[in-house]
């Protein structure tokens, strides 16, 4: 790994039992405070990086060190008391409230400080995701985006110096997006996320790695990887940058295709 990396992927595949490569010698660095997007056609192995990254399935080869550490040799609570996880399968007790499940979220950090700290970082954490004012309601009543909010809160109440997100902004409407992405953007903490919809990547994210195929098509600055060229060779449209009131705003010219032929 690198002397300054905070996150330093190095050599990473991962095969199934039955010999199936799912990931293929990926290397990357990612400095503490970046926003990582991660983008890739589906079956290109976003899901599979992320898993790993996370210490969620361990890698077939290569090594993954988080702040200097090995991801191999740290144990489940040193894990959890540096990194937080949102998945898509998040599926808390609706019977819950939304505090107490935010709560959840302090379990591996709660001997850390006294209750009363405990529940002041709590409300810090609830303003932060502007849920204060939910935070009596059932979990089985919130919105979609509420809910998501929620998620993202009990893994903040974890303290994590790296958060990971499996695409944070999936069945939200486009408001919901921009405010799921903002809130993410503004954490001040490394984060890692897997992002469907490119045209947000620019606003939100500091660094892409696109994935294809298995493996890492192109990493570095979103500037520098989310060009035309890079879009078209790994999702086979073409990318956008127009021109929009002092700004340059992506879009993907996707058109309709003949499905008789």
């Amino acid at each position: 790994m690198t002397d300054t990396a905070f996150l330093s992927v190095q050599n990473v595949s991962f095969r199934t039992p039955n010999g199936n490569t799912l990931l293929h010698d990926v290397s990357f660095d990612v400095d503490e405070g970046a926003i990582l997007a991660i983008a890739g056609p589906n079956g290109a192995g976003k899901t599979t990086l992320l898993k790993l990254l996370c210490g969620l399935e361990p890698a077939s080869d290569g090594d993954i060190w988080i702040k200097g550490q090995n991801l191999k040799q740290l144990s489940a609570m040193e894990r959890a008391r540096t990194i937080a996880v949102v998945s898509q399968q998040e599926a808390p007790d609706g019977r819950l409230t939304l505090r107490d499940y935010v709560a959840l979220g302090q379990i591996p950090i709660r001997a850390d400080a006294s209750q009363d700290d405990n529940a002041h970082d709590l409300d810090r954490i609830l303003d932060l995701t502007r849920l204060r004012g939910l935070a009596s309601q059932k979990m089985g009543r919130l919105s979609g985006g509420e809910r998501q909010r929620a998620h993202i809160a009990r893994a903040l109440a974890q303290n994590p110096s790296l958060l990971f997100l499996d695409e944070p902004t999936n069945h939200l409407d486009p408001d919901a997006k921009g405010r799921m992405l903002s809130l993410v953007a503004d954490l001040g903490i490394t984060v890692v996320m897997i992002l469907h919809d490119l045209v947000l990547i620019p606003e939100f994210a500091t660094h892409v790695a696109l994935m294809k195929s298995t493996r890492l098509a192109a990493f570095g600055p979103t500037g520098d990887v989310l060009t035309p060229d890079n879009v078209l060779a790994t999702f086979g449209v073409d990318y956008l940058q127009l021109p929009h009131q002092g700004r340059i705003i992506p879009a993907l010219d996707i058109r309709k295709t003949n499905t008789k032929t």
